[in-house]
């Protein structure tokens, strides 16, 4: 791991999405709460901020932090029959909170596929990217 112990602790935030595209069939059962495993977008939020929460177990050399904010979205995109998922942590810490956003939004989209893919087994996640980091050395980042 990066020593990090000379680095001022500073305020964190971080954005990342990803989408999960799926069939038709699949995409109505899931929109309407009719998926057999149950409320999928709760069941994929949960997952998000638990999969921020357990970086530092499975990205090798993330440092453990401790995250002081945890938000995951789900937000329904009808015409592309897609689930474009968010998530926004946040912390004052001597290191980013990228890696935090980005893995909880690859866990929420992950139980998003495990949630629907008795409907579709040719279900898409797609595009897990960082939308946005601020504070750190290295300043302010948004993405094009």
């Amino acid at each position: 791991m990066v020593d990090v112990g000379g680095k001022p602790q500073t305020r964190r935030r971080a954005i990342a999405r990803g989408r999960v595209r799926m069939g038709k069939s699949a995409f109505e059962a899931l929109a309407t709460g009719r998926l057999s495993k149950g409320d999928a977008l709760a069941v994929a939020r949960l997952a998000g901020v638990l999969a921020a929460k357990k970086t530092p177990e499975l990205v090798p050399l993330a440092h453990p932090i401790g995250l002081e904010s945890v938000a995951v979205e789900c937000t329904l995109d009808s015409r592309a029959r897609e689930v474009v998922v968010t998530a926004e942590v946040s912390t004052s810490a001597r290191t980013g909170v990228e890696m935090e956003a980005l893995t909880a939004v690859a866990g929420a989209c992950l139980a998003l596929y495990d949630m629907a893919k008795s409907l579709d087994r040719g279900i898409e996640i797609r595009e897990i990217v960082l939308l946005q980091k601020t504070g750190g050395r290295s300043g302010p980042y948004r993405r094009g």
